[in-house]
């Protein structure tokens, strides 16, 4: 078995497999589905295979995609931002490159804000699966200059036909970042961290195959792809089978790692997809039970066509007896005396009470979903592991041997979940917030004083580097913002202005020290309101027109920046031609600096 990396690598795995008899090559692959945080997992069986796609290259590749680095490129100047704070740093470096880009052409952010303009007018769910159709349509393009698609859109998966008009758009946008020139710059860092991910991948795939006692897949003609794209967010996994050919996209975390239970899931597909699909006539006879499930939280597919379901649930019940269960694993100590041996036996029995304790609940837990035929074949792998047979030579006589009746019964005495689970493989633990994400949630909830302490205390840390250059430049803004929350009613005419002086100084600070475009604009637009505020129209107008100037290609900021050039920013009824209501520097100050954060972003 094989991994590639790229052209410039190719690894060998510690464990050589020989070569994989009796798979029909033309099995129609079938997968689970999920979105956001886990995996995207879409099933395309009749499409043509990706640009990626080496029909002479090895079976099992990790590699880096210069197409879908372009396009996660185009995505992250858009302000895809998901997974940030997690990811491998040369994402920001990519960011920081396409910026001084775009503070150094014209032709930079118009094209930019015709890429942008076309992905906020395709925003259709809100989630991940917005970010999976572009992905999926980079798989089908060709390296730069001309990023053509590779196929006709009638051989393309359905999601990335919607989204097909962005290729030219695409192609004048890279050519104007030098898109191409960035690529060459980091490609050696893409590089590293593929084959950082080398020994991890491979120990997955040979532990994989060492438990199904199957070898490696070698010259079926089948393909199980890992494309390594850091630009991404690292809980994203987006996998998609076409055909016979399995394609997963992920992203490395700042710590060198990827979900490799979500990768391993796509990995049992490739492995077992051709043994079930293989025998779809015999699996006909399940058909009693899709009429059971008919009620369960279960994607259509699932409750239609016993195949899938079958796939499935054999799936989790090897996942299952394969789990890492949390369990700390306990070992009988050496050189102990044979009369203890009675008590650390029993030790041992409880503890792997504790491990099948947490493996059957997640059997249980399967079962209520509506995967009904976990339970049968976890324990259908219990006798499995006491044999040496492979699981391809027993596959007949497990399907066969099935008591169909008996898993109707087993599906009428289950009680349905009321909402389906997420996929296994996007099962994850909410983020917790940490440093100025954590002061961006305090200041956004209200807590003014607990997100300025938090964002003084990184002021307080300077250290010199670029990262830290970039979280000051943060932290002003934020101090900023938290500044005009702190004027209120109560506050005090000189206590106003101060607070105010203090909020347009951090402002600047922002201006002096920010490389990010999104910062640099929304400091023009609060300056500007506050100038407005303050009846300096004409210093306000200029605040407005460098926000528009420095362009973040954010469809809420240049609304905010154009509103602020067509009509002075006002509050309430307040006019500055009204005497009455003449706000400067030295009067009324404490209940206009709290409007200035109207229509401010939340996170930045």
């Amino acid at each position: 078995m094989i991994l590639r990396f790229s052209k410039h690598f190719v690894f060998s795995t510690v464990a050589v497999f020989s070569v994989l008899a009796g798979l029909t090559a033309n099995a129609v692959a079938q997968s689970s589905s999920s979105s956001s945080s886990g995996s995207n997992a879409q099933v395309y069986a009749r499409e043509k295979a990706p640009s990626l796609i080496d029909p002479a290259g090895p079976t099992i590749s990790l590699i880096s995609a210069e197409p879908v680095f372009a396009m996660a490129a185009a995505l992250n100047a858009c302000g895809y931002d998901e997974g940030l704070p997690e990811s491998a740093p040369v994402r920001q470096r990519i960011r920081d490159e396409m910026n001084q880009a775009f503070a150094k052409s014209e032709t930079a952010r118009a094209k930019r804000d015709a890429l942008c303009l076309y992905i906020a007018q395709h925003r259709m769910t809100g989630t991940e699966q917005d970010i999976s159709q572009y992905i999926s349509l980079a798989l089908y393009m060709t390296p730069p200059p001309a990023f053509e698609l590779t196929a006709d859109l009638t051989e393309m998966p359905p999601d990335s036909t919607q989204v097909a008009e962005i290729a030219p758009i695409l192609r004048e946008f890279a050519k104007a970042v030098d898109l191409h020139g960035i690529w060459l710059i980091v490609h050696h860092t893409y590089d590293e961290e593929t084959a950082q991910l080398h020994d991890p991948l491979s120990k997955m795939i040979v532990d994989t195959n060492v438990y199904l006692k199957m070898p490696a897949v070698t010259y079926s003609g089948r393909r199980f792809i890992v494309v390594v794209e850091p630009q991404l967010s690292p809980g994203m996994v987006n996998a998609r089978i076409y055909g016979t050919d399995y394609i997963v996209v992920v992203s490395p975390t700042k710590y060198g790692q990827i979900p490799m239970a979500a990768v391993r899931h796509t990995y049992l597909h490739y492995v077992i997809d051709p043994l079930l699909y293989s025998r779809t006539n015999a699996l006909a006879r399940e058909q009693p039970i899709m009429k059971a499930i008919s009620d369960a939280p279960l994607p259509f597919r699932f409750r239609s066509d016993p195949t899938p379901l079958t796939v499935e649930c054999l799936i989790k019940a090897i996942e299952a007896r394969t789990m890492d269960t949390g369990v700390p694993e306990y070992k009988i100590p050496a050189g102990i005396d044979r009369s203890q041996l009675p008590r650390y036996e029993h030790e041992r029995e409880l503890y792997q009470q504790k491990v099948d304790a947490v493996r059957w609940a997640t059997v249980e837990h399967d079962m209520r979903q509506g995967f009904v035929l976990t339970q049968y074949f976890y324990q259908q792998m219990i006798q499995f592991e006491k044999q040496p047979s492979s699981l391809e030579e027993i596959m007949g006589e497990m399907v066969y041997s099935m008591d169909v009746d008996q898993q109707v019964h087993r599906a009428r005495q289950t009680d349905w979940d009321q909402e389906a689970d997420e996929d296994v493989l996007q099962r994850s633990k909410p983020r917790q917030l940490t440093g100025l994400d954590l002061a961006e949630a305090k200041l956004s909830s209200g807590d003014v004083k607990g997100a300025m302490a938090m964002a003084q205390k990184v002021l307080a840390a300077d250290q010199g580097t670029a990262a830290s250059d970039a979280d000051a430049a943060r932290a002003h803004f934020i101090m900023a913002r938290a500044d005009l929350l702190s004027v209120h009613p109560g506050v005090s005419e000189d206590d106003a202005e101060r607070i105010i002086g203090e909020a347009v100084t951090q402002f600047q600070e922002t201006l002096k020290t920010s490389k990010s475009q999104r910062l640099l604009a929304w400091s023009h637009i609060y300056l500007g309101r506050i100038l407005d505020i303050q009846c300096n129209r004409s210093a306000a107008l200029a605040e407005y027109k460098d926000a528009l100037a420095v362009r973040d290609g954010r469809l809420d900021t240049r609304l905010a920046a154009e509103r602020g050039v067509k009509r002075a920013y006002t509050v309430g009824n307040q006019s500055c031609e009204d005497d009455s209501s003449d706000v400067g520097p030295d009067n009324g100050a404490a209940k206009p600096a709290q409007q200035a954060q109207q229509g401010a972003p939340k996170q930045q």
